[in-house]
């Protein structure tokens, strides 16, 4: 069993996209389908699609990388509240990353959100990665 599901997503994204693998595929959950939405609104990835032929699901992600250089889009994704310990942050207390380039992804009381729309909506929360 798996202890940390939202890690393993993550790490399953970045080891993909470090061997230059078009799509991979992850279990599925409703909240990797929150992130995995936020990822393709905010243009980190191609396109995604969710499969229930199974009971858990699955969770088929197309990776986008630059096309002149052929480096990944995502350059570093990583977990920040870990369930051992736990990140929380206000709404004013929400982190900017590399001055607003990348995004920090917020479980709030109205939903998983980006930072900077969890500011404008003003709700703190759990902030569970940042990416960029």
């Amino acid at each position: 069993m798996n202890t940390d599901p939202i890690a393993d997503y993550l790490t399953r994204i970045r080891n993909a996209s470090a061997a230059q693998h078009r799509v991979v595929e992850i279990p599925a959950s409703k909240v990797k389908k929150e992130i995995t939405k936020i990822l393709f609104d905010q243009g980190y990835i191609l396109s995604y699609k969710f499969e229930d032929t199974t009971v858990q699901g699955s969770i088929k992600i197309a990776l986008k990388y630059d096309k002149l250089t052929k480096d990944p889009v995502i350059k570093e994704i990583q977990r920040i509240s870990k369930p051992g310990l736990r990140k929380y942050a206000g709404s004013g207390e929400l982190p900017r990353i590399l001055n607003g380039l990348g995004i920090a992804i917020v479980s709030t009381s109205k939903g998983v959100m980006t930072g900077k729309q969890a500011r404008r909506e003003n709700v703190g929360g759990e902030v569970l990665c940042y990416v960029y």
